[in-house]
């Protein structure tokens, strides 16, 4: 039994949906989670996944681990006992902590590939809520949009404890997606944005509601059809999530090489401090921007359509 999961990618929003402010993501099916479930001779549960070099019996892993930790929510929650003997094959193409979802990826991915095999198929709502518990193992106090966006494959605008909205854009846009090559597990900056919230939290709830409004105008430019307004918000937003300080000097040569290279506007997407970029790109000019991201420093380059 096999089920996948893309990755996302955050274009407006990040961080300041922490603080109940909208923010804009969407699907990247150019890089995948694949996860195999199969009966097993050895007893337990058997979990490879070569990409974190694991490979384990889940009965050795920690309570708090995320690959564990969602094997067995769905095993309880699909009304499986006692524990199965199976094993599970995890394959990745989402590098791990670049703000491309994997956690979420590989939590989505698990849940259908042993409620599928358990002959218990959940609909997305449940695959969601379950993912997001597991979230919280990674990210401490997670938005919830990488687990709707993945689950859903869809564009989302997304209010945290607010109903989820998918929307399509009015015409498709392009952006190439720039990985620093620098890991940066969110769960860090979201604390450390926290922390500095709650030292001056009149300052940053400023800078939250004006990313608030950069995402409102973003899908409102987007479901009309006019992306190419896009740029100018993604700058916008850039320098805003360096006053977070969740940007880094990596992160900054990336954007600034995209601007460079005709891109009409580029930001950090994430978590920051590492991970990745992204750019606005006209069809015609993303190889262009995406060699120069290369040259820059960049160690891959997505060039991902949104539609």
């Amino acid at each position: 039994m096999k089920a996948s999961a893309p990755g996302k990618i955050i274009l407006f929003g990040e961080h300041a949906v922490v603080y109940n402010r909208p923010a804009l993501a969407v699907p990247v099916n150019q890089v995948h989670v694949d996860v195999a479930v199969s009966e097993s001779d050895q007893p337990g549960i058997w979990i490879h996944a070569p990409n974190i070099d694991l490979l384990s019996d889940l009965a050795a892993l920690p309570p708090d681990h995320p690959i564990g930790s969602v094997i067995l929510k769905t095993v309880q929650h699909c009304g499986v006992s006692p524990l199965p003997t199976l094993s599970l094959t995890i394959e990745s193409s989402i590098p791990v902590a670049a703000g491309l979802g994997s956690g979420a990826a590989v939590s989505v991915a698990i849940i259908r590939a042993l409620s599928t095999f358990f002959s218990h198929p959940l609909i997305d709502d449940q695959i969601n809520k379950l993912a997001f518990e597991t979230e919280k193992l990674h990210h401490g106090a997670p938005s919830g949009i990488d687990n709707t966006v993945i689950t859903y494959n869809m564009p989302v605008y997304y209010i945290k404890g607010q109903p989820i909205e998918t929307f399509k854009p009015g015409q498709p846009f392009t952006i190439v997606i720039g990985d620093t090559g620098v890991p940066a597990p969110t769960k860090d900056s979201v604390a450390d944005v926290r922390r500095l919230w709650l030292r001056d939290s009149n300052r940053f709830d400023s800078i939250f509601n004006e990313v608030a409004q950069i995402s409102t105008m973003a899908r409102h430019f987007i479901e009309s059809g006019r992306p190419q307004l896009l740029g100018e918000l993604m700058d916008h937003n850039h320098e805003l999530l360096r006053q977070m300080t969740v940007s880094s000097p990596e992160l900054d040569t990336l954007v600034y090489a995209a601007r460079k290279a005709g891109a009409p506007g580029a930001k950090l997407s994430g978590g920051g401090r590492g991970g990745n970029m992204i750019a606005l790109v006209n069809a015609d000019s993303a190889k262009t921007v995406a060699k120069a991201l290369i040259t820059a420093g960049a160690i891959r380059t997505i060039v991902t359509e949104v539609k």
